[in-house]
């Protein structure tokens, strides 16, 4: 019961987190043969390239709080 959790102090927005990894994510697959590796690979990519663009959409002066 005395294990404490590390408490780690981020210096960069998630949002930027996750734009690199979608870069690092998207660079892999190109050396891969088809298959459900490659795909696996770019299907991350994608969650990481929709997550960094989150706080964006959510914060967008188009967005309207419901009525």
């Amino acid at each position: 019961m005395g294990d404490r959790r590390k408490r780690v102090k981020q210096t960069r927005s998630l949002e930027e987190r996750m734009a690199e990894q979608a870069i690092t994510l998207k660079s892999g697959p190109s050396h891969l043969p088809a298959g459900a590796e490659r795909e696996g690979l770019l299907k991350r990519a994608r969650i990481a390239e929709t997550g960094a663009h989150l706080s964006d959409w959510l914060t967008s002066p188009g967005l309207q709080p419901p009525k």
